[in-house]
C-alpha cells in the first residue's frame, strides 16, 4: 500500500508541476489523458451458480476500465512520451438478484514511443490497488493484496491492444494469475 501511495504521490505531484510548466508555453507538453479499456483474461476468483443450472467465473485479469491522467511529451525528443493514468477497473456477473463484482484501483505509468504521427508503442508499469470481492451477502467479501506488473500496448489513433502480466494474492496467501490481454481507448485533449 506504501509503494502504491507513493507512486499516486509523485504521478500527482508530476502532472502538477508539468501543467503549470504548460501553461507558460502555446503548445503544452502536457495534456490531459482520458481512456478506458476492456480486458480478458487470468484465473477464477469464484465460479458463481444460477438457479437455472449455469455458472460464471469471475477471472482475475477481467474486467471494463475507465482512467484520467496526463501525457507528457519530453521536450527537445517529440516522438517520446511519458503516459500515467489512474482508474477504476470493474467487473461483475449476470446475476439479478445479487451485485457480485470484483473492483480495482488500477495505477498504469508507460514510457511510449510515437513510430509515425498515429503509432505508438509503449511499455512500463500497471499496479492494482485497493482490489476487493464482493459478494452482496451470498458468501464472504475478500481483499486482495496490491499487485505489481510490467505492461505493453501498441496503439493506432487512440485504439490500442494491450498486454499485463500480473499475480494477485488473497488473504490466505493464495496466488491468481491477474495477467490481461485487453483493447484500449484513450484522447488526449487538447489535441495538438
Amino acid at each position: 500500500m506504501f509503494k502504491s501511495t507513493l507512486i499516486l504521490f509523485l504521478v500527482l505531484s508530476f502532472s502538477n508541476l508539468a501543467f503549470s510548466q504548460a501553461a507558460a508555453k502555446k503548445s503544452p507538453p502536457v495534456r490531459l489523458l482520458v481512456g478506458g479499456a476492456l480486458e480478458l483474461g487470468g484465473d477464477k476468483i469464484a465460479d458463481i451458480y444460477f438457479t437455472n443450472g449455469e455458472k460464471q467465473s469471475v477471472r482475475a485479469g477481467q474486467g471494463i476500465s475507465v482512467a484520467a491522467g496526463g501525457q507528457l511529451q519530453i521536450p527537445g525528443a517529440e516522438k517520446w512520451l511519458l503516459r500515467s493514468t489512474v482508474g477504476f477497473k470493474y467487473v461483475t456477473t449476470a446475476a439479478d438478484n445479487v451485485h457480485i463484482r470484483l473492483t480495482r484501483v488500477p495505477i498504469v505509468v508507460t514510457g511510449n514511443y510515437m513510430a509515425t504521427p498515429k503509432l505508438r508503442f509503449g511499455a512500463g508499469l500497471a499496479m492494482h490497488t485497493g482490489i476487493r470481492f464482493k459478494t452482496d451477502g451470498l458468501g464472504e467479501d475478500y481483499k486482495i493484496k496490491s499487485a505489481s506488473g510490467p505492461t505493453v500496448e501498441i496503439a493506432y489513433a487512440g485504439v490500442g491492444l494491450t498486454y499485463t502480466l500480473m499475480k494477485y494474492k488473497d488473504e490466505e496467501n493464495t496466488s491468481y494469475s491477474a495477467n490481461a490481454v485487453g483493447i484500449s481507448f484513450s484522447i488526449v485533449i487538447p489535441k495538438k
